[in-house]
């Protein structure tokens, strides 16, 4: 006679179970399995597009182990979620219907950004359908998933020029303490005999990502009231720019003393792995001083791994109420519907102007304006990504000089969109002296009163979104969202005019020319850009 029970080896213990549950564990397990194996083959592209991104950049690079301190996290705690286990939840259902719908809108707009987060949301959703209450101790490394998230191309813009101007002024300030006279212009700091610029790899962002996921896993782990935590994961931020800051200002003093080489090769990138160090070592000198202040825990019981549920506890328990989970019965049908449908999605083709913008025929006669073509430098250029441009120097017979300057994107998908000239500007040294956004007839333009030292020029610049004009970049990305959805369009451009404010005339007077150009070159550039509603093409 078979014996309906048999032993399960758990850790070191062994557990007795009955065939039938073990049967429901084991069949549970499988519908586990194939509704996750179903999410990373319908994520597939938007995951491989991550995984891209930290190899490309290195303020991602830490993504790589992201999803290992997850796992390692996860299987920590697989007593204590074994433990906990009350049943299934159908709020998870609901949940993954929720990520499901970001999902189509994220591969419809091409957003990579709603794509990664709707994964993430998934993956809570099938915890909680799976494991019910018992979530609570996985949503943790669920969460910590975010922290491998690249984030979209204009926001990472926005940041750096942010934190590269913000840490060159905080380094030139310590090299002053320092007694050593310096200039500071923009981004570059002028020492005298040398210069050096602030370049976007220095800005910080290197140090601020890496440096938040080390701050989320050390107030996960930090055995403390929730305000301790809270501050942890916060101090991340000053940290970052007071470091990047003294990193700045070190190379500097570098710089100074035994020449340009300070700032380049192995030394200048072994200084940034020191400062990384010393960023984790303040975090630590962060957590004495509050235990000091309050509880006075060493760092050991601080950060001792809390006691979860142990083999031989879980083996006198065992799982209570095991169910089989009905709600990942429903889930799996759910994903191959949507598998089906963003194939169908990926099928369709972008609805782009076929024929070429014309812009490379832009006149150099504009009414009074003769002009001169000029380029862009080749690495600059493939920066920025634009399918077209043109740039044109103009002049008066009064030798009244205008820039001319329009890039297009035959498509703004994959996170490919002009730059803000609101951004940029400062980096080059200018400092905007006034903003507003106006209209030159019935054309919504920004101006824009840039100034470095004596010298002042006006800048008018907005977008040209399938055949109309927009001013505020909020609004151009709303646009760009409903059109790729509904019209399935994504291209646009940015276009510019820049004028300087000459010795011998008024700020009205820069504004008057700049404004009596954008009349005069409105036509051809309607003619050469792609209108609201594109020809069909036989």
């Amino acid at each position: 006679m078979v014996s309906e029970e048999e032993n399960i080896t758990i850790g070191n213990s062994k557990v007795k179970a009955n065939q039938p549950e073990n049967r429901l564990f084991n069949t549970s397990m499988l519908l586990f399995s194939i509704a996750l194996l179903l999410s990373f083959w319908l994520y597939w592209d938007g995951l491989a597009e991550a995984v891209l991104r930290w190899q490309l950049q290195e303020e991602y690079s830490h993504g790589y182990i992201i999803p290992l301190v997850s796992l390692f996290i996860l299987w920590e705690r697989r007593f204590q979620i074994a433990a906990s286990y009350r049943g299934y939840s159908w709020w998870g259902l609901l949940i993954i219907c929720v990520a499901l719908t970001i999902l189509l809108v994220g591969e419809i707009s091409a957003l990579y950004v709603l794509i990664h987060y709707s994964f993430i949301l998934l993956l809570l959703g099938l915890s909680i359908a799976f494991l019910g209450s018992a979530t609570r101790h996985t949503w943790v490394p669920i969460a910590l998933l975010g922290f491998a998230v690249p984030l979209p191309y204009f926001i990472e813009v926005v940041l750096t020029s942010k934190l590269q101007l913000l840490s060159s002024q905080l380094g030139v300030e310590i090299i002053r303490l320092c007694r050593i006279p310096v200039f500071l212009s923009g981004n570059i700091i002028d020492l005298g005999n040398y210069q050096l610029q602030v370049v976007e790899a220095c800005s910080g962002l290197r140090y601020l990502f890496p440096l938040m996921s080390l701050g989320f896993i050390g107030a996960y782990l930090y055995q403390a009231s929730r305000w301790k935590k809270v501050v942890l994961f916060l101090s991340t931020v000053p940290i970052t720019i007071f470091m990047n800051s003294l990193r700045i200002a070190i190379t500097g003093l570098l710089v100074d003393n035994w020449g340009t080489e300070m700032a380049e090769g192995f030394l200048h990138d072994f200084e940034g792995w020191l400062i990384f160090m010393a960023c984790g070592a303040l975090m630590l000198l962060e957590v004495m001083i509050m235990e000091l202040l309050t509880t006075r825990l060493s760092i050991r019981q601080a950060f001792a791994v809390p006691v979860s549920v142990s083999s031989d506890q879980y083996a006198t328990e065992g799982v209570v109420n095991l169910q089989l989970p009905v709600p990942i019965i429903a889930v799996i049908p759910l994903l191959l519907a949507a598998l089906i449908g963003l194939g169908s999605i990926d099928a369709r083709g972008e609805n782009v102007n076929v024929q070429k913008t014309g812009l490379a025929t832009f006149p150099l006669q504009l009414e009074e304006w003769t002009g001169q073509d000029g380029s862009i430098e080749a690495e600059v250029a493939d920066k920025l990504g634009f399918t077209e441009y043109v740039m044109i120097n103009y002049q008066t017979i009064q030798r009244r000089p205008v820039n001319f300057y329009v890039a297009y994107y035959a498509s703004q998908r994959k996170g490919v969109s002009p730059h803000s000239p609101k951004v940029c500007i400062p980096g080059g040294g200018w400092e905007i002296a006034d903003f507003s956004r106006t209209r030159v007839d019935q054309i919504p333009v920004n101006r824009v009163l840039i100034r470095k030292g004596l010298q002042d020029q006006i800048v008018y610049y907005w977008f040209e979104e399938r055949g109309i004009a927009v001013a505020n970049e909020y609004i151009k990305k709303w646009m760009l969202f409903k059109d790729a959805l509904f019209v399935n369009r994504t291209d646009g451009s940015l276009i510019r005019v820049t004028t300087p404010v000459m010795s011998d005339e008024s700020t009205m007077d820069a504004d008057l020319r700049a404004q009596a150009f954008i009349r005069a070159s409105r036509e051809q550039l309607s003619q050469r850009l792609p209108a609201k509603f594109l020809e069909r093409t036989k």
